[in-house]
């Protein structure tokens, strides 16, 4: 049994989920950030106005910073490609939504996942030793991100979860 749930009972059967609706959303509050005091921090996606899930609450966001879940249980990932970056860590599970089409699918920025620790950041390699599977401890020592120029395009009806994990200025909109 799939993820997504049937749509237009009338013709075609198209599978769209939550998934769709929450990045949809995240990217309609990306889009309309305004720079004025925010809301007490939760973790809920649809929160607005962008800048609320962060503690302290911040009065200049641009980015709501979110992972999908698969089927499976896992954290989606994704290849990124950064000058700042160790050239041996290129995996991402961290993404920001740049725009929505065809009712559910998406073109998503893979975002840098950084480690600051001592006042200097770091790229973090999520990857477990051997590189098959993201290190879920690892993705606990992300504590910042960095815009790169990846993009992919996806089809949110093939995830299960979003999880809203920050919001944060990356410089997107300057």
């Amino acid at each position: 049994m799939g993820c997504g749930k049937p749509t237009n009972p009338i013709g075609p059967i198209h599978t769209a989920g939550c998934v769709c609706d929450v990045v949809r959303a995240i990217l309609d509050i990306q889009n309309q950030a305004v720079r004025e005091e925010c809301q007490p921090c939760t973790a809920n996606c649809f929160l607005e106005p962008l800048g609320g899930i962060v503690s302290p609450a911040r009065s200049h966001a641009d980015t709501r910073v979110f992972m999908l879940i698969t089927k499976d249980g896992t954290p989606f990932k994704a290849f990124f490609n950064s000058p700042t970056a160790d050239p041996c860590i290129c995996t991402s599970v961290f993404f920001r939504v740049e725009d929505m089409f065809d009712e559910c699918c998406a073109t998503l920025r893979v975002l840098e996942p950084l480690c600051s620790f001592d006042s200097s950041e770091s790229t973090v390699d999520l990857l477990s030793r051997d590189g098959c599977c993201v290190n879920m401890k690892k993705i606990c020592k992300v504590d910042d991100w960095n815009s790169t120029e990846s993009c992919i395009t996806v089809d949110l009806s093939c995830f299960c979860a979003v999880q809203c994990i920050a919001d944060v200025d990356l410089g997107i909109c300057d």
